[in-house]
């Protein structure tokens, strides 16, 4: 006799016990095993389950006679209809539940399919198998286990929506292109040809662009998605930036048109070399590229404003610099052009008017900083 406690297991993953007898597993003991397989033979004659139940508890009478182990119990237990996760969880809890009454040493299973047998890990776990049996009733075991495997691929295929497109939709929409193409070759005969060139090219379009991105990782709709987002979180942004390059374009192609006009202006005469030509038209676009960029800054205020961005002393700052910034685009196209000197009285009062507009830029952005300090935190706490 070997000293080992032996469970004798019937499984059944799928709880056609629960689902047509109204039996509950977990089921221990050997007269509790065949009241079970009775009742499911009475819901169900067909059901190969139910002999599961007799074939186990047929190896028990001959384990228990025999005297090989020290100690025999049979048992069943139940799982899911929904097989998979919420099955196998089911198993494995009425498991723990029958080795706490009976704490078996291994476990010899009784099956009557690959499908049942899925769960051996689970089992191996806890308490190793010892044997395992398969009951076959209704056919052989090669047609049941190819039927399992074609039964999971199908069931696969059906609850997978990325393999139903390759394995169900491409194939399908294979046949409906096909299918048109042969109805409207009925209908217009006489552009049999195009009808099924435009019809095939279509076809093949839609199915390169599908694996394309399927290949490439692409996901459009999740682009598509990103993209109108950020448009959304960016709108002020956004038309701030179209606003300004509006009035930069606009200045810039107004100063094209009117360049003898402004060098006349600022020269009184024509410009007679492609350089001095260059210093007119900058000095021309000068102010409408100035009061783009504003504009385009002034956006990136407001919507730094909104989102309480601790950055918006950086972009008032800017904001505040721009007239330096014109100041120095004239002054430096007008000295290069040799109109004006340094101690030419509209240089000085232009640098002051700089000067002044950049400390003031420093004061505006110091202050600004020490009065958003708290949305720093509140920015970071956020992101954290």
């Amino acid at each position: 006799m070997v000293d080992i406690r032996a469970l004798i297991l019937a499984i059944d993953r799928d709880d056609d016990f629960g689902k047509k007898a109204g039996v509950e597993g977990p089921v221990i003991g050997r007269e509790e095993c065949i009241d079970a397989a009775l009742k499911l033979s009475l819901a169900d004659p067909e059901d190969s389950d139910a002999n599961v139940v007799y074939a186990a508890v047929k190896l028990y009478d001959e384990l228990k006679d025999s005297g090989e182990f020290e100690d025999v119990e049979v048992a069943l237990i139940t799982g899911d209809p929904k097989v998979g996760v919420k099955s196998d969880m089911e198993l494995a809890r009425q498991l723990e539940e029958v080795l706490e009454r009976f704490p078996a040493d291994g476990i010899i299973t009784v099956t009557d399919g690959a499908e049942d047998e899925q769960i051996f890990p689970i089992i191996t776990s806890r308490v190793p198998i010892i044997s395992s049996h398969r009951v076959v009733v209704k056919q052989s075991e090669g047609i049941e286990t190819t039927y399992y495997v074609l039964y999971r691929y199908l069931k696969e295929i059906m609850s997978d929506p990325g393999v139903a497109k390759i394995v169900l939709g491409v194939p399908g929409m294979v046949i409906l292109f096909y299918g048109l193409a042969r109805l409207l070759s009925v209908v217009y005969p006489d552009k049999a040809k195009i009808v099924s060139a435009v019809v095939t090219g279509t076809m093949l379009l839609l199915i390169g662009v599908y694996f394309f991105t399927k290949g490439f990782h692409i996901n459009v709709k999740k682009s598509l998605s990103n993209i109108r987002q950020a448009l959304a979180q960016q709108a002020i942004v956004v038309m701030s930036f179209i606003a300004g390059l509006s009035i930069i374009v606009g200045g810039a192609i107004n100063a094209y048109f009117r360049l003898e006009e402004y060098a006349l202006d600022l020269i009184g005469s024509y410009p007679g070399t492609p350089l001095l030509q260059g210093l007119i038209y900058v000095n021309a676009i000068a102010a409408p590229l100035v009061l783009g960029i504003a504009v385009m800054i002034g956006g990136k205020i407001i919507q730094a404003y909104l989102k309480r961005d601790y950055h918006i002393w950086y972009y008032t700052s800017a904001l505040v610099l721009m007239p330096a910034l014109w100041v120095t685009l004239d002054l430096t196209t007008r000295y290069a052009m040799a109109i004006l000197t340094i101690s030419n009285i509209d240089i000085f009062a232009k640098l002051i008017l700089a000067i002044v507009d950049v400390a003031l830029a420093v004061i505006v952005g110091a202050y600004l900083r020490g009065k958003v300090r708290g949305w720093e935190k509140v920015e970071v706490g956020a992101g954290s």
